[in-house]
């Protein structure tokens, strides 16, 4: 199989502010524009801004709406927390290391973009816990 990219859609009110968060603040390339929407480049993959006039609201915690990437090289998770540190991006919740000693451990953080959308940075330590170790049926936090 060839391969397979990964699209999202999601809600933003002014393409200004996502230029300036995605762009310039994740480092982003920008593909097709129009008015109403964005075509942005997250590491090969798409995700689409399309502008709404419907309200956009906070969520209270992280769950259950937040997307993001899975990082392969601990290296490159380093480097975009560093960017995003550099950027001086809001951070909803700040880097940590998830389930310590277990075979799901894992860094992560997130951000929160201008307009309430959550993006999820994280590197496992042990590569098999992306999609196995079905044995530890924790998934994120508590809520």
């Amino acid at each position: 199989m060839n391969p397979v990219l990964f699209h999202l859609a999601f809600p933003v009110t002014d393409i200004a502010q996502t230029k300036k968060f995605y762009i310039d603040g994740l480092g982003c390339e920008v593909g097709r524009e129009s008015p109403n929407s964005m075509i942005l480049n997250l590491y090969g993959h798409q995700l689409v801004a399309h502008v709404t006039r419907e309200p956009l609201t906070r969520q209270q915690g992280i769950y259950p709406r937040h997307f993001g990437l899975i990082f392969t090289l601990l290296a490159d998770w380093e480097a975009v927390l560093e960017r995003a540190q550099q950027q001086q991006l809001d951070f909803r919740e700040q880097p940590k290391l998830r389930f310590p000693g277990l075979p799901t451990e894992h860094r992560t953080f997130f951000l929160e973009d201008p307009f309430y959308n959550l993006l999820e940075f994280k590197f496992y330590s042990y590569a098999s816990a992306i999609f196995g170790d079905r044995d530890y049926a924790q998934v994120g936090d508590r809520l």
